[in-house]
């Protein structure tokens, strides 16, 4: 399986502390109606650390109820305990989805070795293909380019890296140590072109949740070589990508956006909270400078 194209990163609806099905639901089918590639339920973007376990269970297995076989459903299961990570990813694989997500463990710091043992132990458990996940900025370490060399010599399903760490020369090392076929995904909206220009593939992206359309152009743009009109959605729309990711700790801003255009509530479950009245302004005059209010 190709992770190639875009994979929405999705928000986790609330309403009155519970799961919104209903814009659940209507999330997910905008995302196929754009076409992206796939979606990825209960990651960062998804809310995942507030969710307990039957939620987290609940929300993947209502992704691929809704999907429904017409994208790809890469769960979120990871953990920073690997019998978590492997329960979840084993209930994931259960349930139908197809791929799984996989962070790098996070406050505990494991060493190199340690990240080593843990993909590879979670590998082992599950037919799924395993998307890593590398992002310093959440978990205080990265996966080192020869960790993620050696987990994809070792590992025949851990097939692709979500690269969260804003470097395109980690890109670059990527791309020139890992075999053919391995495929690199951004995980930052305003470095999609700069990242597929080095080799990457595609996006897991944050701000698709309200503009899947554009990301899915962005993408196929690179995907097809076309890189002049890549750059000009770029230079477009990068005020919008980076709009998203400023104003605020993800995903409180594009939880924020959805809820200004009516998608669903602005429910945060603490410790996030809601976003200030002067950062609501700026959003808002940022969606409308984009005709997206």
């Amino acid at each position: 399986m190709s992770f190639r194209g875009v994979h929405t990163a999705l928000i986790t609806p609330f309403r009155d502390d519970r799961i919104d099905t209903d814009a659940f639901k209507a999330l997910i089918e905008r995302q196929i109606a754009a076409g992206v590639t796939g979606i990825v339920p209960v990651g960062t973007t998804g809310e995942s650390p507030t969710l307990d376990t039957d939620e987290h269970i609940e929300v993947i297995r209502l992704a691929v109820e809704y999907a429904a076989g017409r994208c790809q459903v890469i769960a979120g299961t990871g953990a920073n305990a690997t019998k978590e990570a492997i329960e979840l990813t084993q209930a994931a694989e259960q349930l139908g989805a197809t791929g799984t997500l996989q962070v790098c463990p996070y406050y505990n710091k494991p060493s190199q070795e340690g990240l080593y043992r843990h993909f590879r132990t979670i590998a082992e458990s599950t037919a799924l293909p395993v998307m890593l996940y590398s992002v310093p900025g959440r978990s205080g370490i990265e996966i080192g380019v020869e960790t993620t060399v050696r987990l994809a010599a070792d590992c025949p399903n851990i097939t692709a890296i979500k690269e969260a760490g804003g470097s395109v020369e980690r890109v670059n090392q990527l791309f020139s140590a890992l075999p053919a076929g391995f495929e690199i995904l951004s995980g930052d909206d305003p470095l999609t072109l700069p990242f597929m220009a080095c080799g990457a593939v595609g996006l897991v992206s944050v701000a698709s949740n309200i503009v899947p359309e554009v990301l899915v152009n962005l993408v196929n743009a690179c995907l097809a070589g076309d890189f002049t009109g890549a750059l000009a959605q770029q230079k477009q729309f990068y005020p919008l990508f980076r709009g998203l990711m400023s104003l605020e700790v993800n995903p409180i801003p594009i939880k924020s956006a959805a809820a200004l255009m009516g998608h669903c509530t602005g429910e945060f479950r603490l410790p996030l909270s809601p976003l200030t009245d002067e950062s609501t302004a700026k959003l808002s005059a940022l969606l409308k400078s984009f005709g997206l209010l």
